[in-house]
Order: structure tokens, then C-alpha cells, then sequence
């Protein structure tokens, strides 16, 4: 690797997911949601992330200045979230351009348990 792509690697925005303490880079302009599937961290997201529900409800706790204004649709969807603050979003439809850190809020999930 060369020295440059190893600068353009070490410029790419982190995203902090809490409470499991995982920091992971991504590419600038990834959702929250796919940043999270991508490595293998777990948020529910019932409809496919196609701000249909809001089961992708998380809390940024570092950040959320950063992030784009929420859209209409994003707001109708949040007001279903259960624990909503002042800096919800959907995991789905806010895309990363900085260092976040990132809430998932403890919930019923929707994931199988495949601890059996």
C-alpha cells in the first residue's frame, strides 16, 4: 500500500457503535444502517432500510450536527420510535461525512437468537 492510500484510508470517517464499544471507517456518504451491517453489527431494520418503519432508531451521541437535515419522511417515521431524543435518527437515511459516535438503543430485536 502506498503512502497516499494509506492517508486517504486513515481520512475516512469513523463511526463509534455503543454500548458494544466497535469503531469501524467507512467510506464517506454510507448510511448509518449499511456501516453497521457491514460489520457485522446488529440494528433491526424491518422494512429493508427504506424508511418504511422505525425499527433502525438510533441516538448519536457525538456528531449529529454533522449529519444532513432530516428529511419529512424520516420525521413521520421517528415519532413511531420508541425512546426518541433530540438527536435520533434513522440508521437508514443518515449518511456518515464525519466521525460519529452512535447509540443503539436497547430493545426488543427482531434478530434470531442463534445461540441454540
Amino acid at each position: 500500500m502506498t503512502t497516499a492510500e494509506t492517508k486517504e484510508m486513515s481520512d475516512m470517517p469513523k463511526i463509534r457503535f455503543m454500548p458494544m464499544d466497535v469503531e469501524v471507517e467507512v467510506e464517506e456518504g454510507t448510511a448509518i444502517l449499511d456501516a453497521a451491517l457491514d460489520n457485522n453489527i446488529r440494528i433491526d431494520h424491518n422494512c429493508g432500510g427504506n424508511c418504511a418503519c422505525s425499527t433502525c432508531h438510533v441516538i448519536i451521541e457525538k456528531g449529529f450536527d454533522e449529519l444532513a437535515e432530516r428529511s419529512e419522511d424520516e420525521i413521520d417515521m421517528l415519532d413511531e420510535a420508541e425512546g426518541l431524543t433530540e438527536t435520533s435518527r434513522l440508521a437508514c437515511q443518515a449518511k456518515i461525512t464525519q466521525d460519529l459516535i452512535v447509540r443503539i438503543p436497547d430493545k426488543e430485536s427482531t434478530w434470531d437468537d442463534d445461540t441454540f
